[in-house]
């Protein structure tokens, strides 16, 4: 079997990659998502007002600590000592909406892109999670790889940065 998708091996069955003969190079990745919700539920976020804390402070956290911990939730990722996450929010008033973008680095033979697109996807389901009290419709969108640098395939950017539609 001659596939594409390199977590397969000739037989079809799903193998973790080997990276051993890749070379340690600098690594970045940067992924984005949105979660929209009613006008209330982000004026509370905004004021600092909601009911468990600090949301945006909380998502911050879970989403680093989620970049640290992909591999134990993707079970063909490799484990990566990352040297950087950087979280950040926009609070979008006029789509009643918060979009998050996760930076994430390292040294190492194989990209982080996963670990970027995890910590972002954390990041809003925790601002879910303790938003819910007060608006139980609130909808994710759009986790998505922004951009990705270094190793063999280079430099990648994704066409369509805005965020996401809604």
């Amino acid at each position: 079997m001659n596939s594409p998708l390199t977590h397969f091996d000739a037989g079809g069955q799903a193998h973790m990659v080997d990276v051993g003969a890749k070379s340690e190079t600098a690594r970045i990745a940067r992924a984005a998502g949105s979660i929209f919700m009613q006008p209330g539920t982000l004026a509370l976020i905004r004021s600092g007002d909601a009911r468990k804390g600090d949301v945006l402070g909380v998502a911050r956290i879970a989403a680093i600590q989620a970049s640290k911990r992909t591999s134990d939730l993707i079970p063909l990722c490799h484990p990566l000592p990352l040297t950087r996450v950087a979280v950040e929010f926009d609070l979008d008033e006029a789509r009643s909406a918060v979009h998050c973008e996760v930076v994430a680095q390292t040294v190492g033979r194989t990209g982080v892109e996963m670990e970027a697109l995890t910590a972002t996807a954390v990041a809003l389901l925790t601002v879910y999670d303790m938003c819910k009290a007060v608006d139980r419709g609130m909808r994710i969108a759009d986790v998505r790889l922004l951009e990705k640098a270094g190793g063999k395939s280079g430099h990648w950017r994704n066409t369509d940065d805005s965020p996401a539609n809604g």
